[in-house]
């Protein structure tokens, strides 16, 4: 076997990820596509997780782009049904130059449903990698490692807290979300970030989101719209066993 990339994305599910596969594999590159639209706060995380671990992370970057907001900007375009292309331009294809054909991909999708479709979908598009999902593998939710990261006496980084299921894709909000509620709280957690978004998507025609199943703009949400809740952070016992064994 060639070398085991731990895929990073600055948020709590890659972390216990990448220590699961440390604990497997010792000499594990723990690898991040640089996209520019992290919260400033996932930085921080970053850092304490270095350090936690005693790695550094391996950044990976666009030849072509700068962050998302060039390639929406560039592309004038955020999003469709196949995808969007800030996903494909700053992180499909940087892995896709950085790879190698004996790579083993760890990556940090967890066993809530919509995390583990993901992942089958991922396989079913890139069957070509040789992958695993350590937290499906477990049955580790978000809400385990969450937990788990808090109780290696890491703080999590503050979008978790603010009620966002993942802590990137937070400078643009992400393209791919069509949720009401998704756009309502980055709306209200990041009024001048939502401003600079939905006036974009007005410019280029982008109806980002639905309600009762009709496209709309985001600056037309409600301003009394509901918006998502944070995720508890709770450890079951397939977290317990997971821990005990990791000790």
């Amino acid at each position: 076997m060639g070398r085991v990339l731990a895929w990073w994305s600055t948020g709590a599910a890659s972390y216990v990820a990448a220590r699961l596969a440390l604990r497997e594999f010792p000499d594990a590159l723990i690898v991040r596509c640089e996209t520019g639209n992290e919260d400033e706060d996932n930085h921080r995380f970053e850092a304490d997780v270095c350090q936690r671990l005693g790695r550094e992370i391996t950044l990976l970057q666009s030849d072509d782009y700068a962050d998302v907001w060039d390639v929406w900007q560039r592309r004038r375009f955020i999003s469709g049904p196949k995808g969007a292309p800030c996903t494909a331009e700053m992180k499909i294809a940087p892995r896709l130059a950085f790879q190698r054909h004996d790579d083993l991909h760890i990556f940090g999708y967890t066993a809530d449903a919509e995390d583990a479709a993901r992942f089958e979908r991922l396989q079913q598009n890139f069957f070509e990698l040789n992958c695993r999902a350590p937290l499906i593998e477990k049955g580790l939710t978000k809400a385990a490692t969450l937990a788990w990261a808090e109780r290696e006496g890491l703080k999590l980084p503050r979008s978790y807290a603010m009620g966002f299921p993942n802590a990137n894709c937070l400078q643009t909000g992400c393209g791919k979300a069509t949720s009401p509620n998704y756009w309502a709280l980055f709306r209200q957690e990041f009024p001048e970030r939502f401003a600079r978004t939905a006036a974009y998507s007005r410019e280029i025609g982008a109806r980002l989101t639905r309600i009762n199943n009709e496209r709309i703009f985001i600056d037309e949400i409600p301003q009394d719209w509901p918006t998502l809740n944070p995720i508890a952070p709770v450890c079951d016992f397939m977290c317990a066993i997971a821990e005990q064994v990791d000790a």
